[in-house]
């Protein structure tokens, strides 16, 4: 059974840092495209960052590039998303999720529970 656990989140001030990560297991993780999402409060899922299955290529909202990276370890069957700059806007639970290369939530197979980022101004 696929499972998905979220790590990192946190209350941090505007202008701080936080690295999250997801640990992945029953699942083959360097055969999926992995993708992380966020939910604010009273607004829908929206597309965040994604990475190949073998790391060479991401995508990132337009909203996050520059101030947002990810990556992965295939070895540790775990993705990062590494967020600087943060600002309030930024408020979220932020999830992981496996699937195809896609920034339609519909495309992802997998998820997990989500981890809260909050950020104070």
């Amino acid at each position: 059974q696929a499972q998905l656990g979220e790590s990192g989140g946190g209350l941090v001030q505007a202008g701080g840092s936080l690295r999250l990560s997801c640990a992945a297991s029953g699942v083959t993780f360097s055969n999926y495209v992995m993708g992380w999402f966020r939910q604010a409060p009273g607004k829908e899922r929206e597309f965040v960052a994604a990475i190949t299955a073998r790391g060479r290529n991401t995508r990132y909202a337009d909203s996050v590039k520059g101030r947002f990276t990810i990556s992965r370890d295939n070895a540790k069957n775990t993705v990062y998303l590494q967020i600087n700059s943060l600002k309030p806007e930024d408020t979220a639970v932020y999830f992981c999720a496996a699937g195809s290369w896609s920034t339609s939530q519909y495309l992802y197979d997998y998820w997990g529970q989500g981890t809260q980022v909050t950020v104070s101004s």
